[in-house]
């Protein structure tokens, strides 16, 4: 083939060619002839009316193919920069318009409240219109929420919107706002009982308080309802949520006395059989699980200052690691020292990811396979369940 060809889609979502050109909107198949991108395979029109300025997505002119080999070249190279290869299972997409947790920006300008994501690289907002990714419960609040917000956005400082899909419906969470007399007040109750929400937070900038919640907020997690903390995390979709849950049970086999470290809320250990055991530094996301799931053994502990260490890691047959995007190396160490057959890692960083795989590679695991998943539609952002073992 002429000319210099696309052979990857970069990190932030331009085309990389053989040459090393970054070239927006290009994809893999696409050719660089005569400083003219002649397009290939791979290409979609893009759903939206906001791509590509709004932040939120950076890859909907890509068809699901190209998606997907996007979210494993992703895996792929990282791997390869520590000298590392495995098993790439086909990557799970979670599909349009399931996102059920999501940031948006607020910001009163002139006559206009404007919600939605930034624009790419900018702080300028994207008034969102239209949005293929967001759940459609979450979506239909955003129109409300400016009529709500014209009173409630001091002019010149931008406010944040964080909506979550509970159980019980929407819950809320409004940050930069000022709720000042009765009239706001009862605009405000008005509201959240017109649209059913589950919960209201507001954070007047002396943090959050709830405002509204006629009910305990849940969200079922394999099939045990567990208390939703304002702010707590949540994998994007349930979609993918299954699909990691799915890998990780596969990963640990029949596992009696299983650990899962960086449990959250307990979306894995939940979802496992024996004794589990649980360790999460949020101590409001450790004590919901103790209260849904007496049967967990759950503690509440920082696991970047005090990790499991070998002596009490010899307690179990199998590890579920589910770090933040900076992973775990500190744990990583302990593991590697110690008997612990089979581990389970989670990571939404293919970059941190690899770089503790190759320390237990190291260390005498095996990187038996890697499930890609997609739950962030159209974004840069991939995530992946492991499985090693020894």
């Amino acid at each position: 083939m002429s000319g210099d060809p696309i052979v990857r889609i970069a990190a932030r979502g331009d085309g990389v060619s053989a040459s090393g050109q970054h070239v927006a909107f290009a994809v893999p198949g696409d050719v660089i002839e005569d400083g003219e991108l002649i397009e290939g395979g791979g290409h979609q029109p893009p759903p939206c009316r906001h791509f590509p300025t709004c932040g939120g997505c950076q890859l909907q002119h890509l068809t699901d193919a190209a998606y997907a080999d996007y979210c494993t070249s992703r895996i792929v190279g990282a791997l390869a920069q520590h000298g590392l290869t495995t098993t790439l299972r086909a990557p799970h997409l979670s599909p349009p318009r399931t996102r059920r947790r999501a940031s948006l920006k607020a910001q009163r300008a002139g006559g206009r409240v404007l919600i939605g994501f930034n624009a790419a690289a900018s702080h300028n907002i994207v008034d969102m219109l239209e949005c293929h990714v967001l759940a459609p419960d979450l979506f239909a609040l955003v129109a409300p929420l400016r009529k709500l917000l014209a009173t409630m956005l001091p002019l010149k400082r931008g406010g944040e919107v964080q909506l979550t899909l509970a159980d019980q419906g929407v819950d809320v969470a409004l940050k930069g706002v000022e709720v000042v007399g009765l009239d706001a007040v009862e605009a405000l109750t008005a509201f959240c009982e017109r649209h059913r929400l589950a919960r209201l937070t507001i954070d007047e900038g002396y943090g959050p308080e709830p405002r509204f919640e006629p009910g305990p907020v849940t969200v079922t997690l394999s099939g045990t309802p567990v208390g939703l903390p304002s702010g707590a995390f949540l994998q994007a979709t349930a979609d993918g949520e299954a699909a990691l849950v799915g890998a990780v049970r596969e990963a640990l086999g029949e596992a009696q006395r299983p650990l899962d470290l960086f449990a959250g809320l307990g979306t894995f250990a939940l979802a496992l059989g024996g004794q589990v055991s649980a360790a999460e530094a949020a101590r409001d996301a450790m004590l919901a699980l103790k209260v849904a799931a007496p049967m967990v053994r759950a503690e509440h502990r920082d696991l970047y200052r005090r990790p499991y260490d070998v002596a009490e890691l010899a307690a179990f047959d199998a590890v579920v690691l589910d770090p933040p995007r900076s992973g775990a190396i500190e744990q990583i160490k302990q593991l590697v020292a110690s008997g612990v057959p089979r581990i389970a890692y989670v990571s939404c960083n293919p970059a941190t990811f690899a770089r503790d795989a190759e320390l237990l590679v190291a260390g005498g695991y095996k990187l038996d396979w890697v499930q890609p998943v997609g739950q962030f539609r159209w974004s840069t952002h991939v995530e992946l369940a492991a499985s090693f073992v020894r």
